[in-house]
């Protein structure tokens, strides 16, 4: 997909469709007020018949209109303008693609990024724009025998900014969009695909090829390798699998020689039947996607090495698959973790944080600035956000408000949820330094509170991200989330770390 960056006014764009919004009441935006006049009133006059109230998310396709360049004008309902905000603006942008994805335009020329959203510059508006435009028209038929080669897809989208002034902002943000959008792209093919193509071996060639592919340093650990390093842990849940585990580090060296790195580890589980503790069957299929947080974790590096911040930044993907077998873990078992600390394991569906707990040990060598870990980790958290928010928990605030704010930002949110000491008793067990779960309350507070004991060394954050990783239901398939949060973070992370005169 082109995206271009253009000022310009809409009577002189040789274009497939004019994309312009309508307020209700049948409110024109100035853009549409503007092809209204130039066509003469042909825009008012098909309203004043009642084809398009304004209403949020409305379409209406005109073809045609007099003293135009373009073949089409898409109208497209914006709701009440004072309402008009970000969540509603990434709405509409998406409905505009949506409505256009049969028509035959292979080329829009979008005036909504004129459209003042409060609160945001012409680059947030482009930036998403390119996003949602992305997001809109991603199929998964990797793996149909017939998939829909027919349409004529969109190829070029030409973004509008209302002044010249504006234009080197929103080339940034087109080249910015595309990256993430790339990298959201990876994460949702990774998770879409089976636990019988997407294993731990296949996790880590792709790693390999996105390494070679940007440049980066990748190292794969086997199990001889982990056994050398003590992490039992992480092995214990692979025992039950055929699948050989891996552990996978991605070194991306933009920053200067010797700079601390930004630590992201993500869990890789390719598949979590839950083990002996073994889970329902219904919807069981949905637990490929328990490798979210790895996938997401790829997605950020390769957008960081595409927009080539200068910053260092490690990747670490703990990767296994937990299903039952005469060799897994019993509920009982005790590991011990390349740490040290001991665990009883009482529920070996709670197998992401062991995994994880080793990779957070083995990341303290690379001594970074910080480390988040990403993770598909407790359906507690569903519970407490639902799949609008991201679970947040931390040993480190200023770190915590990064990513609130990158995340804000992004539309890809997350809620920070407290790590208090008053929970820690929850962990206790009789035989082992901690058990892996603490009963129902604050399951997801829980999750986070066992890997704060893996990272005294350093600055950390925690993202449980099981409500947001993927859709269920018609829509089932893996979101990319989250890819946008994290990149934001690194893009901030590296504005942050260049002098004021750069």
């Amino acid at each position: 997909m082109e995206f271009i960056v253009k000022s310009g006014t809409p009577e002189k764009q040789r274009s497939g469709c004019l994309v312009a919004g309508v307020f209700e009441s049948r409110r024109l935006s100035a853009v549409a007020a503007q092809i209204d006049e130039v066509a003469q009133g042909a825009i008012a006059a098909v309203l004043r018949r009642g084809d398009l109230e304004g209403k949020p998310s409305q379409t209406l396709l005109l073809h045609n209109l007099p003293n135009l360049l373009s073949e089409r004008v898409l109208l497209v309902g914006c709701g009440k303008e004072k309402d008009f905000n970000e969540a509603r603006y990434r709405e509409v942008s998406a409905k505009a693609i949506q409505a256009l994805k049969d028509t035959g335009a292979t080329e829009i020329t979008s005036y909504l990024t004129e459209i003042e959203v409060k609160g945001r510059d012409i680059a947030w508006k482009m930036r998403q724009a390119v996003e949602m435009t992305e997001s809109t028209l991603y199929r998964f038929e990797q793996l149909k025998s017939k998939p829909d080669n027919n349409r004529r897809d969109l190829r070029r989208v030409v973004l509008a900014v209302p002044k010249r002034s504006d234009l080197a902002a929103g080339e940034r943000a087109i080249r910015e969009g595309q990256a993430i959008a790339a990298g959201v792209k990876l994460a949702r093919d990774l998770g879409n695909l089976p636990g019988n193509i997407c294993t731990p071996t296949y996790l880590a060639e792709q790693a390999t090829a996105i390494g070679q592919r940007l440049g980066l340093k990748v190292t794969v650990l086997d199990r001889a390798d982990m056994e050398q390093l003590g992490m039992a842990a992480l092995l214990s849940v692979a025992r039950g699998s055929r699948q050989p585990p891996k552990l996978i580090v991605l070194e991306y060296r933009g920053g200067k020689e010797g700079e601390a790195p930004i630590a992201l580890v993500g869990k890789g589980l390719t598949f979590d039947a839950g083990g002996i503790s073994i889970k329902p069957a219904a919807n069981m299929d949905e637990m490929k996607f328990d490798m979210c947080g790895a996938a997401a974790v790829l997605g950020a590096i390769q957008a960081a090495a595409e927009l080539k911040l200068p910053l260092n930044i490690v990747g670490v993907i703990p990767s296994s698959e937990n299903l039952p077998d005469g060799d897994a873990n019993k509920p009982g078992d005790i590991v011990k973790s390349m740490s040290g600390q001991t665990i009883e394991v009482l529920n070996t569906d709670a197998e992401g944080r062991l995994i994880l707990c080793d990779a957070l040990t083995y990341t303290e060598r690379f001594n970074p600035a910080a480390v988040v870990d990403i993770a598909t980790l407790t359906g507690a958290c569903v519970i407490a956000l639902g799949n609008h928010a991201s679970g947040l928990m931390g040993n480190n605030d200023p770190l915590a408000r990064e990513l609130i704010a990158a995340g804000r930002y992004t539309y890809d949110r997350c809620w920070q949820l407290p790590l208090w000491d008053e929970y820690r008793k929850q962990l206790d067990s009789n035989f082992a330094d901690m058990a892996n779960i603490g009963g129902r309350e604050a399951g997801a507070i829980i999750g986070g509170m066992f890997l704060s004991r893996f990272t005294k060394k350093f600055k950390w954050a925690h993202l449980d991200i099981a409500g947001t990783a993927w859709k269920t239901g018609k829509d089932k398939g893996a979101t990319g989330r989250s890819v946008p949060l994290l990149t934001q973070f690194l893009i901030d992370r590296a504005s942050r770390e260049q002098p004021e005169s750069a």
